[in-house]
């Protein structure tokens, strides 16, 4: 509300599961890994090109009418509307 009419857009992109070094510990033990994709339905972790495209998106002027928003990119493992 407050920087709309200043010509800036707010949004948020909100991952799950990326292969990154912050996680390379918890997916390095094979159970665990088993079981955190057996929750994306998706079927597997994302790698972090899969978050780079929301966010190219939302700074490109094809989402310059979009304001607020959360884009959740998690493979389908949080189903919110």
């Amino acid at each position: 509300m407050e920087l709309g009419p200043r010509g800036i857009r707010v949004n948020c992109v909100a991952p799950g599961w990326v292969e990154t070094d912050m996680t390379r510990e918890a997916l390095a033990d094979a159970r665990a890994r088993r079981e955190i994709e057996r929750s994306i339905p998706l079927g597997r972790v994302a790698q972090p090109e899969d978050i780079a495209g929301p966010v190219l998106f939302l700074v490109s002027d094809l989402a310059r009418h979009v304001q607020g928003e959360v884009v959740n990119v998690n493979g389908g493992s949080v189903l919110v509307g």
